[in-house]
C-alpha cells in the first residue's frame, strides 16, 4: 500500500452535554481540569482510543486493520506472531542480530495493525519488534471556554450484600460536565507515514473515526458527547507549506449567546480567513 504524499494539520471540535468526557483517577474522576485556567481538559491517550475503538468495530478482524493496543490484548503474543509469519526465533529482549530481519518484524507490525502505522508503538518487550514512531499525533483537547464540573448524587435501590437488604438504598455520586466545546489539533507527517506504510485509505479511516467515534461509545458516564466540526488542511508539499499553528489561528470560535453555554448553537465555528498557497482546506463535519 503506497504511503500518503502530502502533509496534513487538523483541528477538531467535539462537546459534551451533561457527561464526563475524561475522569482524572487521582481526583475521584472529576473531569480533567486546567488548574490555572479552569478549562477542561481531555488527554490525546483517550482520544486515541476512541479512534482504536471505532476502527476494531468499524473494520472488525480485517487484514491490515486489526488493533495493537486493544482491551486484554497481550502485547508479547501479538509480537509473537510477527517471528512466527517470519520464521524468526526470538530472544529475550533482543532483537535479531541482521539489520534485515529486525527491520522485517516492525515492518510486520505496520503492515497487520492500523493503530501501530498510525500512532507508532514501544514494542521492546520480552519478544521485542521495536519500536515505531508514528506519523499521526494528536494534542490534549481544551475546552474554549472554562468548565464548572457539577457534583450530582445518585442512588441505588439494589444491595450488594445480604447483610444490607434492610437498607432503603445505596448512596454514590458522580461528576459530569453541564456542557462543554473541546478543540483538539491534530498533525500527520507524510515522512513518518512513509516508514510506518500509512496510506491515504487509513487517513480516510481516520477522518472517519474522528466524525463517529462517539456514536458507538455511548455510557451513563460520559453523556451526550458529539463530533462537531472537523477541519482538514491538506499541503501540497510533502513537507508542508505552512506552520501548522499559522492553520490553526484561521480556525475560530465565539460566543454567540448570552449566559451560561449550553449547547453548540452558543458558538459560531468557521474559517477567520483564506489558506496559504499550496494550503487547502476541508470541512469533513
Amino acid at each position: 500500500m503506497t504511503a500518503i504524499a502530502h502533509r496534513y494539520d487538523f483541528v477538531l471540535f467535539f462537546d459534551v452535554e451533561n457527561g464526563n468526557p475524561n475522569g482524572d483517577p487521582d481526583a475521584g474522576n472529576m473531569p480533567r481540569l486546567d488548574p490555572e485556567t479552569g478549562h477542561g481538559l481531555v488527554t490525546d491517550v483517550c482520544l486515541k482510543r476512541k479512534v482504536r475503538n471505532y476502527v476494531e468495530l468499524a473494520q472488525g478482524e480485517k487484514e491490515r486493520f486489526r488493533i495493537y493496543v486493544q482491551e486484554k490484548a497481550v502485547l508479547n503474543e501479538r509480537h509473537a506472531e510477527a517471528y512466527t509469519a517470519l520464521s524468526l526465533k526470538s530472544e529475550a529482549k533482543k532483537l535479531p542480530k541482521k539489520e534485515e530481519e529486525a527491520r522485517a518484524l516492525t515492518r510486520w507490525m505496520c503492515d497487520n495493525f492500523y493503530d501501530v502505522r498510525t500512532f507508532g508503538a514501544v514494542m521492546t518487550t520480552e519478544v521485542n519488534c521495536g519500536q515505531v514512531r508514528g506519523p499521526v499525533q494528536f494534542t490534549f483537547a481544551r475546552s474554549v471556554e472554562a468548565i464548572v464540573p457539577a457534583e450530582v448524587s445518585i442512588t441505588r435501590m439494589a444491595v450488594t450484600n445480604a447483610k444490607d437488604r434492610d437498607n432503603e438504598r445505596t448512596m454514590g455520586r458522580k461528576f459530569i460536565v453541564p456542557y462543554g466545546l473541546y478543540r483538539m489539533e491534530g498533525f500527520i507527517s507524510a515522512p513518518l507515514a512513509e516508514k510506518t506504510g500509512f496510506s491515504d485509505e487509513d487517513v480516510n479511516l481516520l477522518w472517519e473515526a474522528l466524525t463517529r467515534m462517539f456514536e458507538n461509545d455511548r455510557s451513563a458516564a460520559r453523556g451526550k458527547m458529539s463530533s462537531r466540526k472537523l477541519f482538514v488542511f491538506r499541503h501540497e508539499n510533502r513537507m508542508g507549506n505552512a506552520p501548522a499553528q499559522t492553520l490553526f489561528d484561521l480556525v475560530q470560535c465565539r460566543r454567540v449567546g448570552e449566559g451560561p453555554a449550553r449547547a453548540f448553537a452558543d458558538y459560531a465555528v468557521g474559517l477567520s480567513g483564506p489558506c496559504p498557497e499550496g494550503v487547502s482546506v476541508e470541512e469533513k463535519l
